[in-house]
This record gives structure tokens, sequence and C-alpha cells, in this order.
């Protein structure tokens, strides 16, 4: 019987793949769990075709990390698994070594709001091997989502420039959790507000919305319930106006703004949900200006996307505000971000770090090995380039910048000599306490704000996007090249 308490599920260790456990419990029959390991979670591909990514989901990932423990009930599930044989899949020791785990990792993340790259660490975490091993799934869970979501977000944002994005995607999101964490993304991403009302009271987001066409459907005439959603909330009053006829919608809906005007009270837009949304627009725009409702807002919604908002706008559609949902919490033409998390570095009985590195037939899928930090480069106030170095190597020359392609040794590109620099990966945990004062929504908004602005427009359109410069430092390139000669020799 299932007795884990609602409040629960979400901070549970059992999120997690079964694989993670039976790995930890061969960590800890072979005595090797207390071996220092070096984790980084990355991905190899920006999503969406795009040029750039948006870093998110740290927060979530943190509070996970902060109740990280396992409780009776969930000893006792462990305790019923069986083997292929009958017999019980985990030994009674490691159960009890469970029932006393303490996460005591270092973790080191790129903030939330950050533009990020592939092959990048959005994440590293140090500490025994157990530990590290335990929280893959988990923050990979969190952090792909979110990452993923913010990112389109970014994306739809970036068409509309300075009209705002209203996310509409509760009812097509993926369950709870998914339509929470989709909206906390979305508006990390820039979105300007959510029709989500849990969202707005747990995460602070605005919250938008006006009726639906049952509204207008439940009355004898479009008039009448215009009328009567003007009598009931005249200080929330967007008229969706294509029930019937979008047109003739529009000018009903003018007539309740006439009535609106006349008691103190504005009509603040109509919403075009189908329909030829460019031709629709302009003709209404036309009749609400006429009518004297210039300051009238247009909005629009009906499964938009970036692409869909961008040939609107070449086709000189007149809407002020775009409302999307299914494609963007959905990530609708990329379902996961596809981010893993990988053993760079296991500390050996000398108290020597090893590198590790993954091989592949796929050159993409080689891992970097080493204890990863990126290194941005800005000059007069533009993203250059940015450069995956080893902690554990040796200090980086500053006269010698030049940064290597990671999966084609032969592109590399030079950073100037005056470039300022920033390393992206802040302390997060240390010895697994809490060490960095997490920042508000609103600071992470500004960060992806300030993050996009220095980003080169040309990584930010949507077709054949200019492809950022990141490399690796040049004695991480040769460590390397020298795992996988010795892996392969």
């Amino acid at each position: 019987m299932n007795t884990t308490a609602p409040e629960r599920l979400r901070s549970s260790p059992l999120l997690t793949d079964l694989y993670q456990l039976t790995m930890a419990h061969g960590y800890w029959k072979t005595g090797a769990h207390n071996k220092d390991a070096v984790f980084h979670l990355f991905f190899r591909h920006n999503p969406f075709k795009g040029g750039y990514t948006v870093a998110a989901g740290l927060a979530d990932a943190v509070a996970w990390l902060r109740e990280l423990h396992f409780n009776s009930d969930e000893i006792a599930y462990l305790a019923t698994l069986k083997g292929n044989d009958g017999a019980p899949l985990f030994s009674s020791g490691f159960l009890e070594y469970l029932r006393g785990f303490e996460f005591t990792c270092d973790v080191d993340a790129i903030p939330e709001g950050t533009v990020v790259f592939p092959n990048e660490p959005l994440l590293r975490v140090r500490g025994p091997i157990i530990q590290g091993q335990l929280v893959e799934t988990a923050l990979l869970n969190t952090i792909n989502f979110q990452t993923l979501v913010a990112t389109k977000a970014a994306r739809i944002c970036h068409i509309t420039r300075d009209e705002p994005v209203l996310e509409f995607g509760l009812r097509r999101a993926q369950g709870v959790d998914g339509a929470l964490a989709a909206s906390r993304a979305a508006y990390i991403g820039g979105c300007a507000s959510t029709s989500n009302v849990l969202a707005g009271q747990l995460f602070g987001i605005p919250v938008s919305g006006t009726h639906a066409h049952s509204w207008v459907m439940s009355f004898d005439s479009e008039p009448e319930a215009f009328q009567a959603y003007a009598e009931a909330m005249p200080n929330n009053c967007v008229f969706l106006v294509d029930t019937y006829d979008s047109l003739e919608g529009v000018r009903r809906a003018v007539e309740s703004g006439k009535w609106l005007r006349a008691r103190g009270h504005k009509m603040a837009g109509i919403r075009l949900d189908s329909g030829d949304l460019a031709y629709l627009s302009i003709e209404a725009r036309k009749i609400l200006d006429e009518a004297g409702f210039a300051d009238t807002a247009i909005f629009a919604s009906n499964d938009l996307d970036e692409h869909i908002i961008s040939s609107l706008k070449q086709q000189g559609a007149r809407i002020a505000f775009w409302g999307v949902g299914t494609k963007l919490v959905t990530a609708y033409d990329q379902p996961a971000l596809g981010g893993v998390y990988k053993l760079a570095a296991l500390r050996n009985g000398d108290g020597a770090w090893d590198h590790k590195i993954k091989l592949s037939e796929q050159t993409i899928k080689i891992t970097n090995p080493g204890i990863q930090q990126v290194r941005r480069f800005t000059l007069d106030g533009e993203y250059v380039g940015d450069m995956i170095y080893n902690e554990d190597g040796p200090p980086i020359d500053d006269a010698n910048r030049t940064i290597y392609d990671a999966v084609n040794f032969i592109r590399f590109k030079p950073i100037p000599p005056n470039a300022t620099t920033e390393d992206l990966l802040v302390p997060v945990f240390r010895n697994g306490k809490l060490v960095l004062e997490m920042p508000t929504l609103e600071e992470i908004r500004a960060r992806r704000r300030a993050q996009l602005a220095a980003l080169h427009e040309g990584s930010k359109r949507l077709l054949n996007p200019h492809e950022y410069p990141v490399g690796l430092e040049r004695s991480l390139l040769d460590m390397k090249t020298a795992l996988i000669m010795k892996a392969r020799g």
C-alpha cells in the first residue's frame, strides 16, 4: 500500500531509475562507495535547431537535494524488491546504509537564466561516487525539462520583441508537475504572465485570463454575453470574438466597450482564437480604430509558436499580445533536451585525480574529461566565445586564449587578449550545505535578458543560426586526445 505523503513525492530519493540504486549497491558492496568522483550534467545539441539554450531548473534541483534522505517507507519498499532468482535485490546492510544516507557533495552550477551551449557543464557534482550516482536521474529530470521550456519561451519572446507573450498551456501540459515547471520556466524565458493560477501563487508570476467560448455560448446571443461579462467583470474585459463570426464579434465588442467607457472603465482588448489571424487582426484593428478604440489591444491565440508568429508579423498582423500554450509547455517540436550526466574524474589511492572519458563510435558522444569549468569571454559588451577548461590542470595562459572545438579538433578560435572573462559555474553546495543565495525569479529573468542582449543577433535567428564558439582549452584538449589514444591503443 502506498503510504507516501503527496508532499514527499517531489522530494523522494526514489525519484530515480532503478539502475542508480543497483550501481549504488555495487559501489557499497565493493567498498568503493566513498571514492571521490566528479560528474557533469550537459547536453550535446541546442534544442529546436537553435543557436543557444537558456539554463533553468536549478532552484528545483536545489530544493530536491536539500531534502535528500531515505525515510522508513522508502526503505521498506526497497526491501520488497527481488532479483531474478527471487532473493532480495538489495542486502539488508545496504538498506541500513541508505537509512543513514546524508548528502555531502560539492555542487557547482551555471545560474538559471544564463545562455549556455552544447558540451558545457550546466552542473558539476563532486563527492563520494555513490552520492553522485544517486542524484543523476532527478537532476536530469528537473534541469532538462525546464531548460527546454525556458529556451522555447525565449525564442518565442525574441520574435515578438516588445509584444508580451502570455503562457496559456496548463490544460495541455504534461500533468501537474509538468504544468507548474513549464509555467516557471516559461516565465524565466520571457513570458509576461501565465493562465496557471497555482503557478501564480507559488512563484509570484502574474496571471492573466478572461473568458472562453462557453461563456458566449451560454447566452442567447453574443451581444448579451459580452454585455453580461462587462457588467460582471468591468476591470477584466478582453472579449473573445470568434465564437460565431470574428469581425462581427469585434463590432459587438465595440458596443460593450462603449458601455464600459461611459462608466469609467476600459475595454482592454479583443481576442482572436481561430481563422486567418493576419487578415482578421488587420481588419479588427480598422474596426476598433474607426470606433475610437485605438487603445484596445488585439490578443491572439491558436497553437502559436515562434515560426507562426514570425510569419504573422511578416504578413503585417496587428497583434499586440500573444497567447501561447501547447507548443510552448510541451516543447512541441522537440519533446526532450537530451541532457546527459557523465563521470569525468575519480580520485585514486594516491590522492590524485584519474581523469575519465567515455568513447563512442559517434564522435559527438565522446565525453570531455577533467573537473570542468566554463570561462566566458566578452568584448565590447558582446560574448565572443566560451572555453571549457580543467580546474585540475595548469593555469590558463591569458596570452594564449585559443579555444578548440571539442568534436572537430582542427577547428579553433583565438580569443582577443583584451576580452574580459567570467567563470560560469558557481558554488551551490559545499559538503552538502547550501552556500548560494538563491536569486528571485525576477532576478533570474533579468539575467536572461542581459545574457541574450550580449549574444550576437546571428545566434538568435530562427533559421540557420550562427554557431556560437565553444571549445576546449589547449591542455584539456591534449589530455582528452591522450586518453582517447590510450583507450584505443
